[in-house]
């Protein structure tokens, strides 16, 4: 079914806020292929794609009830999404989706599975983290990696047992996540193995983004940003001028980074993310996630909410 959108406001800054009719379901995350192409999806197992830059969106039945967590293309066609402890894969670029894996409880000694965040290098490689948790409590780490680019995944013992949430990497060696309790993981063998990184701080984080081997970013709660200029070896923490939490960053360029989170909260930085300056977003709602290129950026957010920034 094709979905018009609701009436947009025109913020100062570029940003545009839009709606779609979500049914009031919060938007978890987007992802764009290219300037026309991409995918939204969130609560209650939501997820809508546009082919013409978000001027229509097109809803597609994912098969779950679960909050659609993250989405993340390999290629054109080939596309996953992340909804409890099930990964969905797509070969024809989001038209149908069908289960590609489920994590059972039985592999997490009874503990229930929830998927936060997937990456791919390649075709053939890709990893997943999130946590196990019993009677609402977080009782344990996942993250599993996949070498046959998708078909099976194994379950890793990685060294925390806190929530992990979000995991980025830079080429087939060098990854990152980041999660509860300040908890930074790095891996320099393709996801094999993990080591744990200092991060100076004990607040969620909740998002990492790294432009090469050296250079990277982290956010999370309080307005928390980290930076660091040799792989995290070491993070500083920069200066915000939020107390919201950040729940995604990504730097389109060395130099100009966006920000996004709770309160409607949008930041910009144009110096590798030593200074951040508040940008006008024309919402008071969450936005939950980002994705930025060259030429337009997306947020989304509460109860359908779609930002669009074009310079």
């Amino acid at each position: 079914m094709m979905l018009a959108l609701a009436g947009a406001v025109q913020a100062q800054s570029g940003w545009r806020v839009t709606k779609l009719p979500s049914g009031g379901r919060d938007v978890n995350t987007v992802y764009f292929a290219d300037a026309k192409r991409g995918w939204v999806a969130g609560d209650g197992g939501f997820l809508s794609y546009t082919e013409d830059g978000g001027a229509s969106w097109i809803e597609r039945a994912i098969g779950t009830e679960h909050a659609v967590n993250d989405l993340y293309f390999a290629g054109k066609d080939t596309g996953f999404a992340l909804a409890g402890g099930s990964i969905f894969a797509t070969t024809d670029g989001g038209h149908f989706w069908r289960q590609s894996h489920n994590f059972l409880p039985s592999e997490f000694d009874g503990a229930t599975p929830e998927l936060y965040s997937l990456r791919f290098n390649g075709k053939k490689r890709g990893w997943v983290v999130g946590s196990a948790s019993r009677d609402d409590k977080i009782i344990n780490s996942i993250l599993a990696i996949t070498r046959d680019g998708g078909a099976t995944w194994e379950v890793l013992q990685a060294p925390t047992r806190q929530e992990l949430i979000h995991i980025d990497f830079v080429d087939d060696k060098r990854g990152w996540i980041v999660g509860a309790a300040g908890a930074i993981l790095h891996t320099g063998d393709g996801g094999e193995t993990w080591t744990k990184q200092t991060s100076g701080t004990t607040v969620t984080l909740y998002h990492v983004d790294f432009r090469n081997e050296k250079k990277g970013w982290a956010v999370g709660e309080r307005g928390t940003i980290l930076r660091t200029d040799d792989g995290g070896e070491s993070w500083i923490k920069v200066e915000s001028p939020a107390r919201s939490t950040l729940l995604s960053v990504q730097f389109v360029s060395d130099d100009e980074g966006w920000i996004v989170g709770r309160g409607g909260t949008i930041l910009r930085s144009s110096d590798v993310g030593r200074t951040w300056v508040e940008q006008e977003s024309g919402t008071k709602q969450n936005l939950y996630a980002l994705f930025m290129n060259k030429k337009n950026g997306w947020a989304v957010g509460s109860d359908g909410l779609i930002l669009r920034y074009e310079r």
